[in-house]
């Protein structure tokens, strides 16, 4: 099958003299976003060949933790409905739901 259409998705990192982030832009054409501003960043691809995940996690400096607390819960929450989309494994669906809101009631978030 031969590739009819490719689609870039580009990320800008500014580090300061410590080589630690302070800002984050990303870019995704097709999907109309342009050098937009983002506090945080998770990014996982998976190396068939080595049969591993491969990350980056980036957080600027200024990122608040209450914000980074919000940000993995609904990182969590958004994995779990992809694990169901590409497993239709109900019960584990419904055991990772489950931990989310156990997650979100420790952390204390309050839904918005």
């Amino acid at each position: 099958m031969a590739t009819l259409h490719t689609s870039k998705i580009t990320l800008t990192v500014g580090l300061d003299e410590n080589r630690v982030p302070e800002k984050l832009n990303w870019s995704a054409e097709d999907g109309g976003v342009n050098n937009e501003e983002a506090k945080a960043m998770l990014l996982s691809v998976w190396d068939s060949k080595n049969q591993e995940s491969l990350k980056i996690d980036l957080w600027t400096k200024d990122m608040p933790v209450d914000e980074m607390k919000t940000f993995f819960h609904q990182t969590l929450v958004a994995m779990t409905d992809t694990f169901m989309k590409a497993t239709q494994d109900e019960k584990m669906t419904a055991t990772m739901k489950d931990f989310c809101a156990y997650f979100a009631e420790k952390m204390e978030l309050r839904k918005k």
